[in-house]
């Protein structure tokens, strides 16, 4: 039986180095549900695989406490 997981993508600000990846993936990671989180440094793209849709501004928040900011929020797909 397979499970489904739902990707969700954002773009964050501010991130200059591993450390700010690190972070940000450290908080993601820590939201219910979150099975993997992928971070682009260069262009600030996170994609977010859950087992269930995201609330929106529980992505944004678990980024404001990393000490960065949502700029973009795309829609959630299933997978």
């Amino acid at each position: 039986m397979s499970t489904s997981t739902v990707t969700t993508t954002v773009t964050v600000t501010g991130m200059t180095c591993g450390h700010c990846v690190s972070s940000v993936r450290e908080e993601i990671g820590s939201l219910d549900g979150v099975v993997s989180v992928d971070v682009d440094l260069a262009t600030g793209k996170v994609a977010i695989d859950s087992t269930a849709p995201l609330d929106p501004s529980a992505v944004a928040g678990a980024v404001e406490e990393a000490g960065y900011q949502v700029t973009e929020l795309a829609d959630a797909k299933e997978l």
